[in-house]
């Protein structure tokens, strides 16, 4: 990988139109752009025409990029070139964002109008992520999940804004790798039945035993301990997929 000021030039020089910056940035970039595509393999599009999808967002974020953003190139990248290739995936109807999802952005974009008419600007992504309880990563992945890149990089109506779009107040410290795990894993999760959506919630989110569990769901620990096996064993196959 090239370190971030080798990063900033290479980008520099293919906006002069310098072809070998780009290609550089592209062969420096491919695990990147592998561990994206990687999410979307079997959906019934060929690696090779997920991977050119993939170069295709990526190269618009290279043409997109402001260094004034604040943010490492990874940060701003990774969405465009997830939306690259959902975009397709929907227009192809191949996938569909869920619904929690789409409801989940639709309340959170509620609540960005609702924050700038009583504040007079923008909530940041880390209000957003406090307000919603969720990780910060996830507030940006949510808002672009159904009209990517408009949310993240639309700017603020209001002047006295300095900070005028979400992807200038992402944080700079990321993980790509962790966060489409985890939204895969929380899409996989809304997509469960009730019973076994809530024995999760109980297992993993209020750390409960399976003891414990059986006895609030009205079953045998056994039939937990099975249950969970089945559910560990569908996650990590999405998960690797």
């Amino acid at each position: 990988m090239l370190n971030e000021q080798e990063t900033l030039l290479c980008i520099r020089r293919a906006k002069e139109g310098d072809n070998a910056a780009k290609e550089t940035l592209l062969s420096h970039n491919t695990s990147l752009l592998k561990s994206i595509i990687r999410r979307y393999l079997g959906k019934g599009v060929e690696y090779d025409d997920l991977f050119e999808l993939a170069c295709m967002g990526f190269l618009k974020a290279i043409a997109g990029f402001d260094e004034k953003f604040g943010v490492r190139f990874s940060t701003y990248a990774v969405p465009m070139i997830a939306g690259e290739i959902k975009r397709f995936l929907r227009d192809d109807g191949s996938i569909k964002v869920s619904r929690a999802m789409k409801k989940t952005a639709r309340d959170i974009n509620r609540y960005i109008e609702e924050y700038s008419g009583e504040h007079g600007k923008q909530p940041t992504v880390k209000e957003l992520a406090a307000a919603f309880s969720m990780d910060e990563g996830e507030v940006v992945f949510t808002l672009g999940s159904s009209r990517m890149p408009v949310s993240i990089y639309e700017q603020s109506d209001y002047k006295d804004e300095k900070s005028v779009t979400l992807a200038e107040k992402l944080p700079a410290n990321d993980n790509q790798e962790d966060m489409l795990d985890k939204m895969l894993l929380k899409q996989a999760i809304e997509n469960l039945p009730e019973r076994e959506k809530k024995i999760v919630f109980l297992r993993y989110f209020r750390d409960m035993t399976q003891a414990e569990v059986a006895r609030r769901i009205g079953v045998s620990q056994v039939q937990i301990s099975r249950i969970e096996s089945r559910l560990m064993e569908k996650f990590k196959r999405e998960l690797s997929s």
